[in-house]
């Protein structure tokens, strides 16, 4: 009953468009008149001390990293480094983005901020390269989602802090399938785009590519700094994001040029609205959360999903097939925010490595910026580059099966996460 409870006032409270973090504490509420147990200093208390942590410094940081390489042009350099290696080839422009994506998602992170900074860029280079409309946004939007499994990993920070798993080895954890997720749309790429008689960039000459790399090269120095610190044990994620935001002003401000007083201030602004926003949710989220815990919702699930408890694989299958069919409805964050608390101790019950869990949660999760009708990264792809949503929606289609092809991977093969990362033990 009490399961019945929270789902029936969170489904209201979303049909009725109340927004997430105050569904989130109206569930908190019912959970309490159920439980006869109101007590409004608690839904202050459990808000605090859910943001009170050290690890969750680690967003605002990473944000502001994100923001600051966008304004100081660190995010075009990286763009212009593979235009000069691909842009000669047939149907070139999607690999750029391909590889533009997963280099900028070893940098900020972000979903939003990587697919705006590309979709700006190259959508209209595309649309003069005579590219589909529908599937140049689709790939730049699945590209997009790769920002929030390789690190550094908003998502994953977020999972270690509320798990209390080491958010270094998550971050280890996630290079491979985050990488495999970029061959799938390398794959899928030249697939939809055969045949296509796209217009090719001149070839670039051994001296040029040399030089955009070299160009290129303070920014690329960038995930090599944070990746290889966490690895050797220099400092921390937290410490990790701080370094990354003050490189990429530095970077921004002095060695490009392009960072200026004005747009360092509206990338704090720009920052601290989309922090507030999620350490907002974070915080309502725990008041569920620790709610949850008293009612005993995890003990109850793990009931009824008893019969699957005895084969980790099913119940992690059961788990993503539920997370992409909710994040049909939910964006991202809340989605992770709401199920984290039940999913688990699930994975725990079941003997679950929690760091290779973490990370095919949090690729579910990101795939369902994919999916409509909410979509985010689909929305963010069509407003900046001016395409028809309809149109992306249904360009995207190939690439979103790629990267599901790749979760059921991960689902059937855990080695392909685990493995790597004992080697790296």
């Amino acid at each position: 009953m009490t399961f019945v409870v929270f789902l029936t006032v969170l489904i209201l409270g979303i049909v009725l468009g109340l927004p997430i973090a105050w569904a989130l504490i109206a569930c908190g509420i019912a959970l309490m008149l159920h439980l006869d147990y109101f007590n409004a200093q608690i839904i202050a208390q459990n808000m605090i001390l859910g943001t009170d942590n050290f690890i969750l410094l680690a967003i605002p940081f990473f944000i502001l990293a994100g923001e600051l390489m966008n304004r100081g042009g660190l995010s075009r350099r990286i763009i212009e480094v593979a235009m000069a290696a691909f842009g000669h080839v047939s149907g070139g422009l999607g690999y750029v983005a391909i590889c533009a994506s997963l280099i900028m998602a070893s940098l900020s992170g972000s979903a939003i901020a990587d697919s705006a900074a590309l979709a700006a860029i190259l959508i209209p280079m595309m649309k003069l390269g005579n590219y589909p409309e529908g599937s140049s946004g689709g790939l730049l939007a699945a590209g997009g989602v790769i920002a929030p499994v390789i690190p550094p990993s908003i998502a994953l920070v977020v999972f270690g802090a509320i798990a209390n798993v080491s958010i270094s080895g998550l971050f280890m954890a996630a290079i491979v399938p985050g990488t495999l997720m970029a061959l799938s749309l390398v794959l899928a790429w030249r697939f939809v785009s055969r045949g296509g008689g796209f217009q090719t960039l001149e070839r670039k000459s051994r001296a040029e590519v040399l030089r955009a790399l070299w160009v290129a090269l303070p920014a690329l120095v960038l995930p090599v700094v944070v990746i290889g610190g966490l690895r050797i044990g220099i400092f921390t994620p937290t410490e990790a994001a701080v370094i990354a935001a003050v490189y990429a002003m530095l970077v921004g401000a002095f060695v490009y040029g392009e960072l200026t007083l004005r747009s360092f201030y509206e990338g704090l602004v720009e920052a601290g609205k989309t922090s507030a926003v999620v350490m907002f949710l974070i915080g309502t989220s725990m008041v569920s959360a620790w709610l949850i815990t008293i009612a005993n919702l995890p003990t109850q699930v793990i009931a009824f999903l008893e019969p699957f408890m005895d084969s980790p694989q099913m119940l992690v299958g059961m788990i993503v097939v539920l997370t992409l069919l909710l994040g049909m409805v939910l964006d991202f964050t809340p989605l992770s925010l709401i199920l984290m608390p039940i999913v688990i101790p699930l994975g725990k019950a079941a003997g679950i490595d929690l760091v290779y869990f973490g990370v095919v949660f949090t690729i579910a999760g990101a795939l369902g910026m994919l999916t409509p009708p909410v979509g985010n990264v689909l929305n963010v792809v069509a407003g900046v580059g001016k395409v028809r949503l309809d149109r992306i929606m249904v360009g995207v289609l190939p690439f979103l099966f790629a990267e599901i092809a790749v979760l059921a991977l991960l689902v059937i093969f855990p080695q392909i996460v685990t493995l790597p990362l004992e080697l790296l033990r």
